[in-house]
């Protein structure tokens, strides 16, 4: 079976959060049962594409509405992350160093989407499922299904998978000129709420559509930023599939991010050992339980919450605690944890992205603290788990769906319900007795380090899914 992902990030090429980390790992797992995976991701200039060789097996020219483009297809050579990867290149637009935010991003993706159709039908290339990941490649089975251009696709099925609902790709009818044979009659396909919806669109026009867990798929029901009605009346084609996390990747014993490996039975020295090593960097105290928060800084995560947070949980556990934050977004965020850093003690905090870093704070750190109020599926918990470092969540979405509170049976995190700060500040106080039972404490590190959040079992549920397609 022939698949092909399309996406905005693949990790280790570009990432710029859990998407990357999904089709990163999705497809090397996919092509170990037997599948025929492939990624086709926009061309980024990053250290990636400048160390790694890369063959040209297609080049072209296509339009974007009145305007003439050049692209090209990279096949990364030596296939080094276990599936054969494809880049299109488009000068001066698909170049670039970043992934988002320039002022013409839905250029770039909407010519990314038609690239990459049109490098299928040129070379007659066999696929069998389109894979197409959150909103960039959304316009995928609206034109495979209503272009007359793309019409020898029409009968190969597309599955769409939404990471994050909160971003749809919305663009104004005056960019309707820019997909190609299009009837001004299949506009119904593209339109909610009067704009064109890339994502909305996605979920009309493919023949099924998943959530990365399935609690999120529920809560989009009632909460889906204006598309709550859509995913009602589309209910019969949705499927929640949890996310899992490459363990090859993510494995302390073998991390060599990490100073001092360990596994299951050396967990509490290994920790001890990289806890020494980042509070001395971050000068915090390492005989003190350390919390951290690793991710965007933005309120969907709950960061607008966390200086108040911080301020009430040191006013309670004075000297009790460390508090080390790894993130940026929000720039208002940013600046007030800066004016907290200067005067709090046992508290600092990391403005930017480092995936080292990351790795270590896993492997270092107590607890990881997510208050998220949408989290479609999260991995940081589930790297957290798989490092020894127990999750403190907000129950909600894949939170919900993969962490169980150390109150019921089997339980190894601790859950709140609200973003109350009194309700957090509790779930923290829990946290502290639970540092201070070393016994419990090291039974649970042990308990979460057992358990299989691979994509082993995602994998062949996508699997299945593809099969009932064909």
């Amino acid at each position: 079976m022939n698949v092909l992902h399309l996406s905005a990030e693949c990790y280790p090429v570009a990432k710029a959060g859990g998407l990357g980390d999904v089709v990163g790992a999705l497809p090397k797992y996919q092509v170990g049962l037997g599948m025929h995976a492939m990624v086709a991701m926009p061309f980024y200039d990053k250290k990636f594409t400048q160390t790694h060789q890369f063959e040209c097996v297609h080049k072209s020219s296509s339009k974007l509405g009145y305007r003439s483009f050049d692209f090209e297809v990279l096949k990364e050579k030596e296939n080094t992350l276990g599936f054969e990867l494809y880049l299109i290149k488009i000068p001066d637009l698909l170049d670039r160093t970043e992934i988002y935010s320039y002022p013409d991003e839905t250029e770039q993706f909407v010519a990314f989407q038609i690239a990459v159709l049109d490098w299928i039908i040129a070379t007659n290339k066999q696929i069998d499922v389109f894979h197409c990941h959150d909103n960039h490649t959304g316009l995928v089975p609206f034109l495979i299904k209503h272009s007359n251009k793309y019409k020898s696709l029409a009968t190969t099925p597309s599955v769409f998978t939404i990471h994050n609902g909160e971003y749809q790709g919305w663009m104004g009818w005056e960019k309707f000129h820019y997909l190609p044979e299009v009837n001004a009659e299949s506009g119904g396909a593209l339109e909610w709420n009067n704009c064109i919806n890339p994502l909305a669109s996605a979920v009309k026009c493919c023949w099924k559509y998943t959530t990365v867990s399935p609690s999120y798929l529920e809560e989009l029901h009632y909460k889906a930023h204006g598309l709550e009605f859509l995913f009602e009346l589309e209910k019969h084609k949705a499927v929640g599939i949890l996310n899992g996390i490459d363990v090859d990747v993510w494995n302390p014993k073998t991390d060599p991010m990490l100073s001092h490996n360990y596994q299951k039975t050396t967990v509490k020295t290994g920790k001890e050992q990289n806890k020494l090593e980042v509070c001395t960097k971050f000068n915090l105290d390492p005989t003190k339980p350390l919390f951290t928060f690793i991710g965007r800084l933005v309120i969907e995560k709950g960061a607008d919450k966390l200086v108040e947070l911080i301020r009430e949980i040191f006013l309670r556990h004075q000297g009790e605690i460390n508090f080390l934050i790894l993130g940026s977004g929000d720039k208002a965020i940013e600046a007030t944890l800066k004016e907290v850093q200067i005067y709090l003690r046992n508290f600092n905090c990391f403005i930017g992205y480092d995936e080292v870093l990351s790795h270590q704070i896993y492997a270092s750190a107590d607890f990881i603290l997510m208050p998220s109020r949408v989290e479609p599926c999260g991995l940081n918990q589930l790297y957290s788990l798989r490092y020894g470092t127990i999750p403190i969540v907000r129950s909600t979405g894949g939170l919900k769906d993969t962490v169980i509170d150390i109150n019921d049976k089997n339980g190894y995190g601790i859950r709140f319900d609200s973003l109350e700060i009194m309700e957090m500040v509790y779930a923290i106080g829990r946290a502290v007795q639970l540092y201070q039972d070393t016994k419990n404490l090291n039974q649970i590190r042990k308990q979460m380090m057992d358990l299989d959040f691979s994509w082993t079992k995602s994998a062949k549920e996508y699997y299945e899914l593809y099969k009932s397609l064909n």
